[in-house]
């Protein structure tokens, strides 16, 4: 299960007629009875930031960070739809809050595909009767709603974190446009911890820092990036710390099934750069690394070539020496003090064959350090975005 499995949560998931040939395009999470309950969200740092985005923040201000429902569909962004697409995401709000006995402004909404086209709003309103009735809290249903919000993924992605009887269920979606922060995507989380809202927010913030918010696949960051949690009160009080703990393991599986299906992808690649002045260097330099594509392509063709993760790291803007810089792929050492060590090259590239690789990059300055989760670039991601996906 995933965002049923916390104890007072229901879920559903249908075929509107959003994407068409029957195709599951239409997802709904609530709170089981219907209720506020705490809730908290981050958000696109993309000024071209999609209606639904818009939406969603200005109801957690209004409602004082209480939501019962998130509605979430596939097939069309709402993102540069303008005032109409505003009307288009209240309309799903208010016609979701009529059902299940909310305010208008207790409903979430998500939204997820290409950016520019008109919401089909009317085939979304004349489902979402159907989808609030089907409502469930067995894992089927929350299956179903995890493929509903799928669009270029190939599975659906969801999580269950049980933590000495702390339950947190999660579900997202995202293939491709991934870059911090937050990655390009979707996730809806569930607790059925006892929390203020003020706690659930901070524990989200810092579960995103470190998960979704080091997670970059082509350095592209979407219109529409939201991460949403909701806390059901009906298991037992905890406090900020095993809260974000949960979270942070709960987003941190998420992040890597996001990697893991990015669009084409062969193999998972975390860049750890330690020994930086600061950690804001590390993260800057990770990050540079990870995002350059002559290092992704190297990892597509599992060529240990230190030399471009070197100029890669010297061009970041973090404070670097070429002289006391190293890069280890996994167990193998290949350049110290900037220069190249007498290594096995094969084993090196066998370090790189693998589903998932470790490159360490240590510059020697300092004890700041950071890792960023990334993945290869091959022909699949040119095959799928080089027409409109």
């Amino acid at each position: 299960m995933s965002v049923t499995a916390p104890r007072g949560f229901a879920a559903s998931g249908m075929a509107c007629g959003i994407k068409g040939d029957d195709r599951l395009d239409l997802a709904l999470v609530a709170a089981d009875p219907p209720r506020p309950v705490p809730a908290a969200g981050t958000f696109t740092t993309n000024r071209a930031a999609a209606a639904p985005v818009q939406l969603s923040r200005s109801h957690l201000a209004a409602s004082a960070g209480r939501a019962g429902a998130v509605v979430l569909n596939s097939g069309c962004a709402n993102a540069a739809t303008g005032a109409p697409g505003l009307a288009d995401a209240g309309a799903t709000c208010a016609a979701a809050a009529a059902e299940l006995g909310l305010a208008p402004e207790e409903v979430l909404v998500c939204s997820t595909g290409l950016i520019g086209n008109p919401l089909p709003i009317r085939p979304l309103l004349a489902g979402l009767r159907s989808l609030v009735a089907a409502r469930g809290s067995e894992r089927e249903d929350g299956d179903l709603a995890a493929r509903a919000i799928m669009t270029t993924d190939t599975h659906d992605k969801q999580v269950v974190i049980d933590a000495d009887g702390l339950v947190v269920g999660g579900m997202a979606k995202g293939a491709g446009m991934l870059a911090p922060n937050m990655a390009t995507m979707l996730a809806v989380l569930t607790t059925d911890a006892v929390v203020s809202q003020a706690e659930l927010a901070a524990a989200l913030r810092a579960a995103v820092t470190t998960t979704f918010n080091e997670l970059t696949v082509d350095g592209c960051t979407s219109t529409n990036d939201t991460v949403l949690v909701l806390a059901s009160g009906a298991g037992r009080q905890v406090g900020r710390q095993q809260l974000t703990e949960a979270l942070t393991a709960a987003c941190g599986d998420l992040a890597f099934q996001l990697a893991e299906d990015a669009e084409g992808t062969t193999r998972v690649a975390r860049i750890v750069v330690t020994g930086a002045a600061s950690d804001a260097d590390a993260r800057r330099a990770a990050r540079r690394t990870a995002e350059s594509n002559l290092v992704k392509t190297s990892l597509y063709g599992a060529d240990p070539y230190w030399g471009r993760i070197v100029s890669e790291l010297g061009s970041s803007g973090a404070a670097f020496d070429i002289d006391k810089v190293s890069v280890r792929y996994g167990k193998v050492l290949a350049c110290r003090d900037g220069v190249e060590m007498a290594h096995d090259r094969a084993a090196a590239a066998a370090e790189l064959s693998g589903r998932v690789v470790e490159i360490v990059c240590d510059l020697g300055l300092g004890d700041g350090s950071a890792s960023v989760l990334t993945c290869d670039l091959g022909h699949g991601y040119i095959d799928e975005n080089m027409r409109t996906s």
